[in-house]
């Protein structure tokens, strides 16, 4: 099961954290993902994290802004959002993928939280 927290309302140019609280299983040899969905839009990859070494990937759109980490102790992922502009209005998944792999496409991934909204004001 994940749980995803931390959305909220912020100006442009300001800062957010998500989290996404892993239970049920280990995660170890996941990857951890963030999508996110604006309505009428697909889902877009955001970055992920493959938990067992931390590497990371992220989508065009977030590079130099946004960067994802995990914490083992807690089995927890975060995504430490900076710079936000008006664009990166969306709800935002975390989602898990039992691959080594740290893939773009959503089908990959096969355990997903609820959405939590992100809104950025101009």
């Amino acid at each position: 099961q994940l749980q995803a927290s931390g959305g909220g309302l912020v100006q442009a140019g300001g800062s957010l954290r998500l989290s996404c609280a892993a239970s049920g299983r280990t995660f170890s040899n996941y990857i951890m993902g963030w999508f996110r969905q604006d309505p009428g839009k697909e889902r877009e990859f955001v970055g992920a994290i493959r938990w067992s070494d931390g590497t990371t990937r992220y989508g065009d759109s977030v590079k130099g802004r946004f960067t994802i980490s995990r914490d083992n102790a807690k089995n927890t992922a975060y995504l430490q959002m900076n710079s936000l502009k008006p664009e990166d209005t969306a709800v935002y998944y975390c989602a898990a993928a039992r691959s080594w792999r740290v893939g773009v496409r959503k089908d990959e991934y096969l355990y997903w939280g609820q959405g939590t909204q992100v809104t950025v004001s101009s």
